[in-house]
C-alpha cells in the first residue's frame, strides 16, 4: 500500500496488524481520485474509521490543507501517525482516538466543515447510514463538499441520507463508493432505514 501522487507519491504505507482493518486497495483509491480530484487547490478532509490513514493523506499529498483522521482503535491512531510522518505530512494531520459516533459533535462544537468527509466503516456494522446522518445534523459537509463513502457492493446505501443525496456510485468488485452531496430532500424525506 502507497501514496499514489502529489508530494508525497511512492511513499510505503504501513499495514494495521490483524484483520479488523480493511484498507482501501491502491487500484480503488487510485480510481476514486481520478474522479474527485485528482489534485486539490487547498481545503479540509475529515478521514472516519481512519484506519491506516491512507485516504485522507493521499488527498493532503494531492494538494489539501489538512486533514482530521479519526479511529476507536489505539493500534489504528498510531499506524495513521507513522504513516503521517513517513510521508512528511504530519504538519498538516490531526489524529483522534475516539468512537466516531462520540466525535462527531465535538467536531461541530469546534466549528469545522470539511470539503471531504472519507468513511470507510466496518461491513455488517449497519455504522453507514447513521454517520452520515449526523453529519448532516451537526452540518460538517461544506456546502459544495463530498462525502466518499466506502461499502461492499452488494450493500448499497439509500440514495438519501439525511440532507444528502447521492450522485454517483462506483463500483470495484466486491467494493463500491457512494459520493453524496447536499441535496434537495424528496417529498418522502430520509430514506436511511439501517445500513
Amino acid at each position: 500500500m502507497r501514496i499514489i501522487a502529489g508530494k508525497a507519491k511512492g511513499t510505503r504505507l504501513k499495514m494495521v496488524p490483524g484483520k479488523h482493518v480493511r484498507p482501501t486497495a491502491d487500484r480503488v483509491k487510485e480510481s476514486l481520485f481520478q474522479v474527485i480530484g485528482p489534485f486539490f487547490d487547498g481545503g479540509m478532509a475529515l478521514d472516519l474509521f481512519a484506519g491506516t490513514g491512507a485516504l485522507g493523506l493521499e488527498a493532503l499529498s494531492r494538494g489539501l490543507d489538512k486533514a482530521v483522521f479519526i479511529d476507536s482503535s489505539r493500534t489504528s491512531c498510531d499506524v495513521i501517525r507513522m504513516n503521517a510522518g513517513a510521508s512528511k505530512l504530519s504538519d498538516f494531520v490531526e489524529v483522534y482516538r475516539n468512537d466516531v459516533q462520540r466525535a462527531l459533535p465535538l467536531l461541530k462544537k469546534r466549528r469545522l466543515q470539511f470539503d471531504y468527509i472519507f468513511l470507510d466503516p466496518p461491513y455488517k456494522k449497519n455504522l453507514l447510514a447513521p454517520t452520515i446522518e449526523k453529519i448532516s445534523k451537526h452540518g460538517l459537509l461544506k456546502e459544495e463538499g463530498l462525502i466518499v463513502a466506502e461499502h461492499e457492493a452488494e450493500c448499497v446505501p439509500p440514495e438519501e441520507i439525511g440532507a444528502f443525496r447521492r450522485y454517483r456510485l462506483l463500483n470495484y468488485r466486491d467494493t463500491s463508493i457512494s459520493l453524496y452531496e447536499w441535496g434537495e430532500p424528496s417529498e418522502s424525506g430520509s430514506l436511511s432505514g439501517e445500513f
